[in-house]
């Protein structure tokens, strides 16, 4: 969501590593990204934690994350966010064609949520479901999230699946999933050359240039 479908000015970042400094590891905002970027919140603070900070603490991680759950609810109700630009364009031309539109998100079920009714965005109407981290067994880079979508709507042919994000992780999600195309985009976390290094089917700088990919 963050990054590819929503522009939130990498706010869930900037509190994660807010979060983390109030811990005390002086962590680089490139540093979250790099490492946190895509994965559950949760696992992104502990690889954060362990790449940056030699940590292997989980009570600690998991305190570091109750704070940031509570920072990330506030700046989302006082924050203006917006669609990533062309995501409604994209979401219209794909359900046109009878593509299903699915978001996934490294996020828990309730913030994923919450992002979606700021927007305005409704079940059945912007995009067909929306998977979250928190109803899975194991999140990105692992498939679960993009095969528990397959499962809703009775897909059994990966190759049917297309999946875009703007992380190395995200990439790597779909690469496990079986997807019949893989797509990294830079609008969100990661650079073209940073995504390059998980060799996507294809790079984009805008939704609108998936359209063309799908026929």
């Amino acid at each position: 969501m963050a990054g590819t479908t929503v522009n939130e000015n990498n706010v869930v970042y900037k509190t994660l590593q807010k979060a983390i400094q109030e811990a005390g590891f002086p962590v680089t905002l490139d540093q979250v990204l790099a490492e946190g970027a895509g994965k559950e919140k949760l696992e992104a603070i502990k690889s954060i934690l362990k790449v940056f900070a030699g940590k292997q603490d989980e009570g600690l991680s998991n305190d570091i994350y109750k704070n940031f759950i509570a920072q990330l609810e506030t700046a989302y109700r006082d924050l203006d966010i917006y669609p990533q630009e062309g995501a409604l364009e994209v979401f219209s031309q794909l359900k046109a064609k009878g593509i299903r539109v699915v978001l996934n998100t490294g996020y828990n079920k309730e913030t994923a949520w919450s992002l979606t009714n700021k927007l305005g965005w409704k079940k059945g109407v912007e995009f067909d479901s929306l998977v979250t981290a928190s109803e899975v067994p194991n999140s990105r880079p692992n498939p679960d999230m993009i095969w528990l979508a397959m499962d809703q709507f009775g897909l059994h042919e990966r190759s049917e699946v297309a999946k875009v994000g703007d992380s190395v992780i995200d990439v790597e999600e779909g690469r496990n999933a079986g997807c019949g195309l893989v797509v990294g985009i830079t609008t969100g976390a990661h650079s073209r050359a940073q995504l390059s290094t998980s060799n996507p089917d294809r790079i984009i700088d805008h939704l609108t240039e998936l359209l063309p990919l799908l026929g």
